[in-house]
């Protein structure tokens, strides 16, 4: 339990991992509150990729424990980890350039129709998959040309909101953003800003892995920093600053060890 008296909905203590004789985390911990947006920033060869990808299931933890909801879990592979509520958007997306929208939301997980010979035939429901993606994008108020329209044609930004958005529609209450803004323009990186923000209104906590510290100082609550393989310090936005981040990457600033403190969180 946390100070503020917030059970983490997800949390990662003392995770470890090794690839042969190489330690890629040594002691990695981080606690995610109901609400919130965690910052999760490092130098390259810190450790986040590991750690993300340990929790997203792609790659097995060799020590530690990681608990949902104050219980321990093992996610062994990624479909654990989408069971257990969390979801994964990676830089390459896993959109498919060719379909639209509404198929990328659906992807893997298209709705059979209803009717007995239809969905013995296998065959889509397009109509209700894009009636429920219409409506998820505009909870997320994601402005798209359309969603029949292929998303080759989208821009950076309105792809990273529609790969938000398909975490929202399959109701993900943990969704991890890997480099969100890498790559986009002014325009689409506050567009994309804006939606993480709005996923509190819909219940989700997020982990935001980025190198741009201003960003993240304009959209995280906390702020947790690895150093070779170790998570260092957890810092509360509105009580730091910049270069103490910067600092705490490079070694200039020395650390306590992780305490996990208390963050103003926006109100349920």
């Amino acid at each position: 339990m946390s100070a503020d008296g917030l059970e983490p909905v997800l949390e990662a203590r003392g995770i470890a991992r090794n690839f042969g004789a190489v330690i890629a985390l040594a002691d990695a911990s981080l606690a995610l509150r109901p609400r919130e947006v965690l910052g999760l920033v490092g130098d390259n060869g810190a450790g986040k990729s590991t750690l993300l990808k340990i929790l997203s299931g792609v790659v097995g933890a060799s020590g530690g424990e990681i608990r949902i909801d104050g219980k321990p879990v093992h996610l062994r592979r990624a479909q654990d980890a989408l069971e257990a509520g969390i979801e994964t958007v990676y830089q390459d997306l896993a959109l498919v350039d060719t379909m639209s929208a509404y198929q990328n939301v659906y992807l893997g997980r298209e709705q059979l129709s209803a009717h007995p010979l239809l969905r013995a035939l296998n065959l889509v429901n397009d109509r209700a998959m894009r009636e429920r993606a219409r409506e998820v994008l505009n909870k997320l108020a994601v402005k798209v040309p359309s969603i029949n329209v292929a998303v080759k044609g989208m821009s950076g930004g309105q792809r990273q909101c529609l790969a938000i958005a398909r975490a929202l529609l399959w109701g993900r209450r943990i969704v991890i953003l890997d480099e969100p803004t890498a790559a986009l323009g002014v325009r689409e990186t506050e567009q994309v800003l804006d939606v993480i923000r709005d996923l509190r209104r819909h219940d989700v906590a997020v982990i935001v892995v980025s190198h741009n510290m201003q960003q993240l100082m304009t959209v995280a609550d906390r702020i947790s920093v690895m150093r070779l393989g170790r998570t260092i310090a957890t810092r509360v936005v509105k009580d730091t600053q910049v270069s103490e981040i910067v600092g705490l990457i490079t070694g200039a600033i020395s650390a306590d060890p992780v305490t996990e403190v208390a963050a103003t969180l926006p109100p349920a």
